[in-house]
């Protein structure tokens, strides 16, 4: 789809570039002085040492690397953050969770600010992540905010923690270049423990009615063999800096390709990132320009097709000898308008090669801030950040119709597109004043915000080779946030802070015809207390650093998920008429028609509220050569949003409700040692552990206790679900029956046990056991250099951790003796002998804690090589290099904890090359 040549959307800038080479020759402004280290808090900036809320940074030294999207960069870098990659397809992106969740069918990602824009939660046709617009080579920063008391300064969209990413800057002085690049292969885990060709034939031969038997093929295939492959990438960048007459620069470019293990997949990001940075009226005005742009091309492997290579039967061949659909073997039925059996799984590679599912995407994110330090009032500053943020997504699903995939309707061609607009307009006035008199430091901020998001989709149009073609109803919809903020820090003595904030927002999104629920107030208060400034402890040499922290807020939820597809739910709370769906037209003569009905819509909606408590203790020893932090903490939210059940009489028998409430209480600890640090050897060892347990406290008003919400849809039968929330567990729990054994430890079909003791089985006999949420998350990191040597590896664990196996509990001896066909079975299906699948067992539910060594690389810096102030590296690296684990499917970390035709994530091995001048 618009398959531009890559040097068209790049040229432009390389001609900027040139211009910047030819223009800057020589240092233009002296170094500047080294500062201590602050960190973003959200409308401003703070000390490190002065922190009062549980904050923590990771800047670019620390990232993991190959990285490919953002959130793979600090993965398991931080206690309480737990990134899970979506799946291992390139672009696919990462699910971020900060100290685990606080709603149930709200939004429980974190809110994202990149320089200073914050992102919306709405997901874009044509793209897996949002995120994975950003190139990574341009982020510097990651500050990442988790208790409410230093999130409730962004208010309505804080409850799930704020991260705020900086991206790279120019510095003042002589013009520098960055190169890079990195060349890899990419290979699959492993495979999904399905029966090979003869263990499928002795299971058939054994389990199978003769009508059955006759059905097996002579072929020897193994289907995950033939969609997978050996894929190769790219990540190119350079990156251009200094300064010109007092206007400090950073000009970026990159190409990034990766092509993904399963036939077909790709991802291809252009981007371009410009950053100024200058200073006028004698330093008193500060301007950050940053403009970034991407262009991104995707190819999508269709989502049956790892199912198909798992299910599809290995005696087989791949072909069938004959013209029929496009000549791959697929199981037939003479009986059927198409000659294809519509029940039996489709040929994987008929899938990959049928269908053509393509994307290109736009993306424009820029941003003004101006910081005017007055003249009259130096400690007075009033700073205005105009932001915009623009996505533009067009995209092509072809099938082909001499293939299964197009044949029904003669070939298919459905073209689509979206459109993203976010503006951003923000200003705010700061005071910062020490007052020496009575020792005391003043930082009083006040500002007001305002966000307007835009998405239009147009119809989508689906043309088929029948005649029959169809039109989406266009849609458009609009979501406006206006805040008044305040923060007041003081430092007293330098050993007491006290911050304190409060954020007032207005949401469109709970407008009811009133304004009774439009506006929430959200505040926070926190304190510190530096013991190392204290005269008993100040003298001992070996504490550096010793700091209790506490914590108080309360920050709000607002998020819905979409009503379809991408298209967000912004008017739940609002009487309204929209169009009828498709497939719900009314029929005058020969003719469907659109009819407006009225939508379902709850006019008491109203805001979901988390209070968090934190209390925290950051130390160092031995000149921060020990260096570390331990908080704990308790969230509580209360009106939950969720989806329920309501009385008779209404224009539906569900709505969106505020119905519950949830506790979830932690404790996360990390810790940083440099054992060895001298001229030539720097060695650093890091460790961070994080533990929280949510319990539901409260569902419907009235229920009895055997009340619960299932969710957690499964492949098989018909609108299976395997998790529930239920009043005193925790969220996600799976819900099953008690599975029976023999005295072999051989489990007993269709056996469950009678757990209330009234000699029935039903669905009073189900029980929750385990849930999605992890004992334990651990991460590991530690890095090397020696003289010009360097190494670093960084792993993480999760203890714990339980999934339940779609692919083993799809598999019985049905699968041989059901729609005239064969289906491949598990490797547990000869062992379990079901007769039919026992969905609701809680045997599929297993422990899948592990180990994973994500990242391993060694480098070696050449220095100058071939001029002064130049420096050449390379190095070798290896992601996703094993995992230690019992799950018996191919990977144990499946975000929501269902595994059913997952694509895992790959084992990626990287040669690549650093050259700065």
């Amino acid at each position: 789809m618009k398959n531009f040549a890559t040097v068209l959307k790049i040229a432009p800038a390389f001609l900027l570039a040139s211009t910047v080479m030819h223009a800057q020759k020589t240092d233009s402004l002296p170094q500047e002085k080294k500062i201590e280290e602050v960190v973003l808090i959200g409308y401003g900036k703070q000390k490190k040492s002065d922190l009062t809320g549980s904050i923590t940074s990771v800047t670019a030294k620390d990232f993991n690397g190959g990285a490919t999207s953002a959130g793979q960069l600090i993965q398991g870098k931080t206690p309480g953050v737990q990134i899970t990659n979506n799946s291992g397809a390139p672009g696919s992106g990462t699910k971020i969770r900060i100290r685990g969740t606080s709603s149930l069918s709200g939004e429980n990602s974190p809110l994202i600010v990149i320089d200073g824009v914050p992102q919306d939660f709405v997901g874009m046709n044509g793209v897996s992540d949002p995120l994975s617009l950003i190139n990574p080579n341009d982020i510097e920063t990651f500050d990442i905010l988790k208790d409410a008391s230093a999130t409730a300064i962004y208010g309505n969209r804080a409850s799930n923690g704020v991260i705020l990413i900086t991206t790279k800057k120019g510095t003042a002085g002589k013009f520098k270049v960055n190169f890079s690049t990195v060349t890899s292969v990419s290979t699959k885990m492993g495979k999904v423990d399905v029966l090979n060709a003869q263990k499928f034939r002795d299971f058939v031969n054994t389990y199978a009615p003769a009508g059955y038997k006759t059905k097996l093929g002579n072929a020897n295939t193994d289907w995950q063999d033939q969609i997978y492959q050996a894929a190769w990438g790219t990540d190119n960048n350079v990156a251009l800096s200094g300064g010109i007459k007092g206007l400090p620069y950073r000009l970026s470019l990159g190409y990034n390709e990766q092509n993904g293990i399963v036939k077909s997949n790709s991802f291809r990001r252009t981007s371009v990132g410009l950053n100024l940075n200058p200073k006028f009226f004698d330093n008193h005005l500060s301007v950050n320009v940053n403009a970034k742009g991407t262009f991104t091309d995707n190819r999508f492997v269709d989502g049956g097709v790892i199912k198909s290579a798992t299910y599809f039967d290995p005696t087989q061949p791949v072909y069938s000898g004959n013209s029929n659909y496009g000549g791959y073997y697929e199981w037939l039925d003479s009986g059927s308008a198409t000659g294809y059996n519509v029940n039996a799984n489709s040929n994987p590679l008929g899938l990959i090669n049928g269908i053509r599912d393509v994307s290109s995407v736009l993306r424009g994110l820029g941003n003004i801030q101006l910081d005017y330090k007055f003249h009259f009032l130096p400690d007075l500053h009033f700073n205005v950040n105009a932001g915009y943020d623009y996505t533009k997504s067009d995209g092509h699903k072809f099938k082909d119709a001499r293939l299964r995939p197009g044949f029904e309707d003669k070939g298919s061609s459905n073209f689509y597109s979206m459109e993203k607009k976010n503006k951003l307009l923000e200003t705010y006035f700061n005071y910062v004043k020490n007052i020496s008199a009575i020792k005391t430091g003043v930082d009083i901020t006040a500002g007001y915000a305002y966000q307007d998001f835009n998405i239009l989709l147009p119809g989508a149009i689906t043309y088929r080779g029948t005649g029959i073609n169809s039109q989406d109803l266009n849609f458009e919809t609009q979501n406006t946030l206006i805040s008044f903020y305040g923060r007041a820090i003081f430092t007293i003595d330098n050993k007491y802070v006290i911050s304190g904030s409060v954020r007032k927002d207005g949401s469109s999104r709970f407008f009811n015809g009133t304004r009774d629920n439009v506006w929430g107030v959200f505040p926070g208060v926190s304190l510190a207390w530096k013991l190392n400034e204290e005269n008993f402890i100040k003298n001992i040499s070996s504490i550096s650093t010793l700091k209790l922290r506490a914590g108080w807020g309360k920050t709000g939820q607002q998020e819905l998920p979409a009503l379809n597809g991408n298209k967000p739910n912004n008017y739940p709370a609002f009487a309204a008429y929209n169009p009828s769906y498709q497939g719900a037209g009314y029929q005058f003569g020969n003719e469907f028609y659109f009819m407006f009905r009225p939508a379902n819509y709850n006019p008491n909606l109203t805001w979901e509220t988390t209070t968090t408590k934190n209390l925290g203790l950051d130390f160092g020893f031995n000149k921060n050569r020990i260096t570390g932090s331990i908080d704990v903490f308790r969230k509580d939210t209360k009106d939950l949003l969720v989806y329920a059940d309501e009385p008779a009489g209404g224009l539906s028998n569900a709505s969106w409700q505020n119905v519950g409430d949830m506790k979830n209480e932690g404790i996360e600890g990390s810790i940083t040692v440099i054992p060895v640090k001298n001229q030539n050897t720097t060695w650093e060892v890091s460790f961070n552990a994080t533990h929280y347990k949510p319990v539901v406290t409260k569902l419907k008003d009235r229920a009895d206790e055997s009340f619960n919400m299932e969710v957690g849809g499964i492949e098989g039968g018909s609108g299976n679900r395997i998790q529930a929330h239920a009043v005193g567990y925790a969220p996600n729990s799976f819900w099953v029956y008690q599975q029976v054994y023999d005295n072999n430890g051989k489990p007993v079909d269709g056996a469950f046990v009678d757990r209330n003791g009234d000699g029935a089985i039903n669905t009073k006999d189900m029980y929750y056991y385990k849930s999605t949420t992890p004992d334990a998350i651990l991460g590991f990191s530690t890095k090397v250099s020696h003289k010009n040597w360097d190494f670093a590896l960084s792993a993480r664990a999760v203890l714990g951790n339980y999934v339940y196996n779609n692919a083993a509990s799809n598999s019985s001896l049905q699968s041989a003796s059901t729609n005239e066909y064969l289906q491949n079975v598990f490797s547990t299906a000869p062992q379990y002998q079901f007769a039919v699948p026992q969905y609701k067992s809680d045997i599929y539910v297993e422990n899948a804690s592990f180990l994973r060594l994500d990242n391993i690389n060694v480098g070696y810096n050449f220095g100058e090589i071939f001029s002064k102030g130049s420096n050449l590296k390379i190095y070798a690296m290896a992601q996703n290099v094993f995992v230690i684990t019992k799950y018996s499917g191919v990977d144990p970390e499946v975000f929501g904890g269902i595994d059913n035709g997952y694509y895992q994530m790959p084992k990626i091995y990287s040669l690549g090359l650093n050259f700065q001048f």
